[in-house]
């Protein structure tokens, strides 16, 4: 109840569209009720051969009617669908912008495709609470009072029974198929889920499972979990079948046992027999608003489970929050250029582990070059998150240009930084919209200045469609070598103060690689940047060289500096170089 009634709030916004449906809705099977019951007046008042003119009311209303019937059908089923469509955008934005802050650090405990069916499937599957439960829940119940009222003119009997028959179909058989519903819906939702993820991991990883012989597996795997979803549709599908059958069985026996009641009244002379057939069809024509409450209580468990998935993941408490009162424009840039520091941190993951991170201290000043090397697993990545504030330090602070990052406003933060990362994510698009990425704003020269400056202009211009070409999901109509060109000239051309090169380098072969870091020589000159490698290649130009070994600095100075201390620094550099004897 809790879930469905936050779901209801959604509607405060589009409360007057929601009543115009409602009255629609209202409208639409009150003129089918009318219109059928009053062509069976006209048909048996005409049997009896009255004066044309006595016929003349009705024959206007059976007229107006069936105009009212089909053009409040229209404008209901627009208005309604409006109003969902509008509720399901706005819930969507709504969970994305909630979820939006949990990246990338609480993200990480779930999967691409469970996230991805919450956002898509779950908010879609919502549709229901608002289009089949809300709107037809107050029509049937306006249309049971107008029934109620009308049978009340011929008969209070008549109309105790059609009220009896209308609660039992629109809430007994409800609640039945509710019962016999439950837990179906939610299980449904999760092997759906299940199925999503499985499909999205396996698409992802096909190269892999295609060359470890695995394809088949997946798909075994795949068809488990579809014949799983199946069972439960068929079930779903059963009880579906189960509530048609009960509602027309009560829709005739209310039909047979108000007509069993009727005529012994018009025996007496208590009502006409002329309304015999208007009472016979206003029965069934009533029972149009009862019979879609049956199949949206079956499906009620399952919209409120969607509702629950979505409410679980956008209901996390941001650990990375923005400060109550951010730093304004003008404290954010020093006037001698970007500085990054790092005083006294200590990071770990999760407070039950160790730390990655620990007594890190290092001040990059204006304009200057630094490098972080270290073995795999050091922690060399980690800054650049903490730098980010993708996480905040477990103790100590990160300074930039002399102020705490966790006093910017995260937007603010990020514009300060540029960064070339090893995974830098491609989007499925042209190679001008993943440039603009970096500024949306960018000129055509400016565009072109930045692609000179990481040497693509050739690569460019020899493509059919230049700028316009699409790189393919994750680039990969791209070679490795030109990812990185593109992701360097994407951090260039936002131009960021301090520029982050994070392993950018990495997984190129020597010749892409020599060709790449001299081309970021001459980027670099001038420009506060700090770059995480474990290449140790072209180091010489760094003004200071960390070296992380397990979290913490063990060794810094220049290469030559660090190469006569014969330390970690100089074991990886002659292990790189092959110049490491073998015991």
């Amino acid at each position: 109840m809790k879930t469905f009634l936050r779901l209801l709030t959604f509607l405060a916004s589009s409360r007057w569209r929601v009543v115009l449906a409602i009255f629609l809705g209202c409208a639409m099977v009150a003129s089918n009720m009318i219109l059928l019951g009053m062509a069976a007046y006209l048909i048996a008042a005409a049997a009896l051969g009255p004066l044309l003119i006595s016929l003349t009311l009705p024959i206007y209303i059976v007229r107006f009617m069936s105009v009212a019937r089909a053009g409040s059908r229209y404008a209901e089923r627009v208005v309604s669908h409006n109003v969902t469509f509008r509720l399901l955008a706005r819930l969507r934005v709504w969970a994305y912008s909630r979820i939006e802050p949990l990246a990338p650090s609480q993200l990480l405990a779930y999967r691409s495709g469970d996230v991805l069916t919450r956002l898509v499937s779950d908010v879609e599957e919502l549709q229901n609470v608002y289009l089949r439960i809300v709107a037809p829940l107050f029509v049937a119940a306006a249309i049971v009072l107008l029934t109620f009222g009308l049978f009340t003119i011929f008969s209070p009997i008549l109309a105790w029974v059609a009220l009896a028959f209308l609660v039992a179909t629109g809430i007994g058989v409800s609640l039945l198929a509710g019962i016999l519903s439950r837990g179906s819906g939610k299980q449904q939702l999760t092997v759906r889920s299940e199925l999503n993820m499985q499909v999205v991991d396996g698409i992802q990883g096909i190269q892999d499972l295609l060359a470890f012989g695995r394809a088949k597996d997946q798909q075994r795997k795949l068809a488990n979990l579809d014949s799983t979803l199946g069972r439960i549709q068929r079930r779903m599908a059963y009880i579906s079948g189960l509530q048609l059958a009960l509602n027309d069985g009560l829709m005739n026996l209310a039909l047979c046992a108000l007509l069993i009641l009727s005529i012994p009244l018009v025996t007496a002379g208590a009502i006409s027999g002329v309304y015999l057939g208007f009472l016979a069809l206003v029965i069934l024509a009533s029972f149009e608003a009862i019979q879609p409450l049956t199949q949206a209580f079956q499906f009620l468990g399952h919209s409120l489970a969607a509702g629950e998935r979505v409410f679980k993941i956008a209901d996390i408490t941001p650990l990375i929050t923005e400060p109550t009162t951010p730093l304004r424009s003008v404290d954010m840039c020093s006037s001698a250029g970007s500085t990054l520091e790092f005083e006294h941190v200590h990071f770990a993951y999760q407070p039950d582990e160790r730390e990655v991170l620990s007594e890190i201290n290092f001040s990059i000043a204006p304009g200057s070059r630094v490098a972080i090397v270290g073995p795999n697993g050091s922690g060399k990545s980690t800054l650049v998150r903490l730098a980010l504030r993708f996480w905040d330090p477990t103790s100590g602070t990160v300074l930039l240009n002399g102020h705490d990052v966790g006093k910017y406003a995260l937007a603010d933060l990020r514009n300060l930084i540029g960064v070339v990362a090893q995974d830098t994510y491609l989007f499925n698009d042209t190679i001008r919209g993943n440039l603009l990425l970096g500024r949306p704003d960018a000129s055509d020269s400016e565009i072109k200045h930045v692609l000179e400056q990481a040497q693509l202009t050739n690569f460019v211009d020899q493509l059919p469609q230049g700028l316009q070409t699409w790189v393919g999901e994750h680039g990969l109509r791209l070679s490795g070598g030109e990812r990185q060109r593109l992701a360097i000239a994407r951090a260039l051309l936002k131009n960021a103060p301090l520029l982050i090169l994070d392993e950018a380098t990495a997984n190129l072969d020597p010749v892409t690689e020599a060709a790449l870091l001299e081309a970021l020589a001459e980027l670099i000159r001038g420009r506060t940047t700090l770059m995480i490698t474990h290449r140790l290649t072209a180091l010489e130009q760094m003004d200071t060289i960390l070296v992380l070994d397990h979290g913490k600095i063990s060794e810094q100075g220049t290469h030559d500096r660090l190469m006569q201390a014969e330390g970690l620094y100089r074991q990886m550099f002659d292990l790189q170089n092959g110049e490491l004897s073998l015991a």
